[in-house]
């Protein structure tokens, strides 16, 4: 598609272009407020609230010199933009540490309120395209399997947590009605629900289809099959484990592997991930008959 990286808001030092756009993600964010305990202070209302000083910034750098135009969005830029979200799975990830099931899925609907009261703020400011994934089947996940997994009983047929993907199911089930609902309420606006659960779901159980020849066993990690992850060590890391020293690396191939570290999918999985997203096919409303471009796949 010819398009940059997005350059990060938190790394403005320097000179950053954000002419074609601007990413508000961080690792380990959740939609609910964050807590002193939690991996990430960013969490989706902070995230917006940096979206709308970043906008009031730039229409006032703007208008100031003209020397700021060939690093930052035009004032229209803002109204025409796609919004892009894909944020709530740390918040049901995170929880299976200290909550029940029960609890969790209890949670859900209070999660998606803020979740809703973000993209009003967001549509207030003039936003109207958004594009929201849903969350991935995070119960395949090494990092999850490895804590949760080590009763066989708690794993489906392909290796993943049951409990996990159910969460993941029904914040899923009530996310594209959150998204449903915003389109009848914003008629001005495009809002388009993708399911990701399905095309990550569908890769992890067809994997070897797909080129692939492990669904589950991290690249890039500790402790080798079947998951080569632990928890004590991330990759890249050095650390002396029970008095020897041990590295996590990575595997010599990882376009063979669904997963990189245990938490993240490899290059070569997101491309497949991408080349589903960009068929239309698992959107709502679908676009399979608007694809506006010609893709270049290399997948």
């Amino acid at each position: 598609m010819d398009l940059p990286f997005l350059n990060a808001y938190l790394d403005s030092i320097g000179v950053p272009s954000f002419r074609k756009g601007c990413n508000f993600a961080t690792a380990g964010s959740t939609i609910l407020p964050a807590t002193a305990t939690s991996v990430s202070p960013f969490s989706f209302g902070i995230q917006v609230a940096q979206f709308l000083r970043f906008k009031a910034r730039v229409i006032e750098l703007i208008a100031k010199s003209k020397k700021f135009e060939k690093y930052l969005p035009k004032e229209e830029y803002f109204d025409e933009a796609l919004y892009m979200f894909d944020i709530g799975q740390n918040d049901l990830a995170g929880a299976f540490y200290s909550k029940s099931l029960d609890q969790i899925l209890a949670s859900i609907p209070t999660i998606l309120v803020e979740f809703e009261n973000g993209i009003k703020k967001l549509y207030d400011q003039g936003a109207r395209n958004f594009w929201i994934h849903n969350t991935g089947p995070f119960g395949c996940l090494p990092q999850n399997v490895a804590r949760f997994g080590t009763d066989p009983s708690k794993l489906d047929e392909l290796g993943c947590l049951s409990a996990q993907n159910q969460a993941a199911k029904l914040f899923n089930i009530q996310l594209h009605a959150l998204c449903i609902k915003l389109q009848a309420q914003y008629v001005d606006a495009n809002v388009t629900f993708v399911d990701i659960f399905n095309i990550k779901f569908n890769l992890i159980a067809n994997y070897s289809r797909y080129g692939f020849e492990q669904p589950i066993m991290a690249c890039c990690g500790y402790g080798g099959p079947p998951l080569n992850y632990d928890s004590r060590i991330s990759c890249g890391q050095t650390k002396i484990l029970n008095g020897t020293s041990a590295t996590a690396k990575g595997c010599s191939d990882s376009t063979e592997y669904v997963n990189w570290d245990g938490i993240h999918y490899t290059e070569a999985a997101n491309q497949y991930v991408s080349s589903q997203i960009l068929t239309g096919k698992y959107s709502d409303p679908p676009f399979a008959e608007k694809m506006p471009f010609l893709l270049k796949l290399k997948f």
